[in-house]
């Protein structure tokens, strides 16, 4: 009686099913099972090609994951120095960056990496990109894998030119390994190209001290002539920046003549030697007194005049007819020689 109350009330469910024997609808058959060898095989190679799809699958996800990710091994040779580029060639020759190279050599890459930006070109009136990347930071740790025939690891990022500029220059001074002409050379050419309308809003931007940049944009516009009478230029220090300038603008053509002469010496001048001769003032103080011309005498006789003029350039005048102009040549042999010793 009391099971009977329980199959109505439902709290026995499924009891008629359970004990329900097997139709031949629930028995399992061997009509899913290959009777034969060739059907075995057949059923393994289909097993077999759908890991191989589910495998190429995988794959794919990976290849867009990495396209994604923010590091990226890309070859070096696809990169190229930003068109800011400040490092001089004889950075890449210094005992520093030999360091830095051996260091990527260890570890078979750089482990800090460098980051880049896509190349676009304009078509038409629309920008497109190119092939390969600019260089936002990092062109030592680039140099380098380049060198040592490495992958180069590197972040990209999309960068207008004063962005690019910015990351740039914040991370070059945190390293704090940049010359002070380079890094005035990286500020002239940031004004030249009109990235910054002027040193001071350059300076604001960058939070810079405005004294530094101009320090640094006046030794980057020094002439050729007196960047290449130093040793190096990576060896002219922003103290110096105020006396050269100042003697460029003193006696602009004494100066360049006092670098040429120091570069035609050649041997290895200390760069301070170097800044102090090229600052000297050649021109007498006041109040001295002036010195006769020294006489050049020909048979008793004054045929020229040797003077220093108010630049304390040494001048020689000679008589009109006392020296003929077949043995000029020979005046100026004479010259070197007695220059010589």
């Amino acid at each position: 009686m009391a099971r009977k109350m329980f199959e109505k009330a439902g709290l026995i469910p499924g009891l008629q099913s359970v004990s329900k024997p097997l139709t031949d609808a629930t028995a399992p058959t061997d009509s899913a099972r290959p009777k034969t060898a060739p059907g075995t095989m057949m059923g393994f190679l289909t097993a077999q090609s759908a890991a191989v799809q589910e495998a190429e699958a995988l794959k794919e996800r990976v290849r867009a994951l990495e396209a994604d990710s923010p590091l990226r091994n890309m070859d070096p040779a696809s990169v190229k120095p930003s068109k800011w580029a400040n490092r001089h060639e004889a950075s890449f020759r210094t005992a520093e960056f030999a360091e830095l190279k051996a260091e990527i050599a260890a570890a078979g890459g750089n482990v800090q990496p460098i980051k880049v930006r896509p190349i676009k070109v304009l078509n038409g009136s629309t920008l497109e990109e190119a092939p390969g990347f600019e260089l936002i930071y990092g062109h030592r740790r680039h140099r380098a894998c380049l060198e040592l025939g490495l992958p180069v690891t590197a972040t990209v990022e999309e960068a207008t030119d004063v962005s690019l500029f910015a990351q740039m220059e914040r991370e070059n001074r945190g390293r704090k390994n940049l010359s002070a002409w380079e890094q005035g050379t990286m500020y002239r050419r940031a004004l030249d190209d009109g990235l910054y309308p002027s040193l001071r809003r350059l300076a604001e931007d960058l939070g810079v001290d405005v004294s530094l940049v101009s320090k640094s944009v006046s030794l980057a516009r020094l002439p050729e002539a007196v960047v290449a009478a130093f040793p190096s230029p990576l060896e002219i220090q922003f103290r110096w920046a105020a006396p050269l300038a100042e003697a460029m603008q003193k006696d602009p053509e004494g100066t360049l003549a006092k670098a040429q002469t120091i570069a035609t010496e050649g041997g290895s001048h200390r760069a301070a030697d170097v800044f102090a001769r090229l600052t000297a003032s050649n021109v007498k103080p006041t109040g001295t007194a002036k010195t006769s011309p020294l006489k050049i005498l020909k048979a008793g006789k004054s045929v020229a005049t040797l003077s220093r003029d108010g630049k304390g350039r040494a001048v020689v005048q000679f008589q009109p007819g006392a020296l003929s102009e077949t043995r000029e040549k020979s005046l100026v042999k004479l010259i070197e020689d007695f220059l010589k010793t």
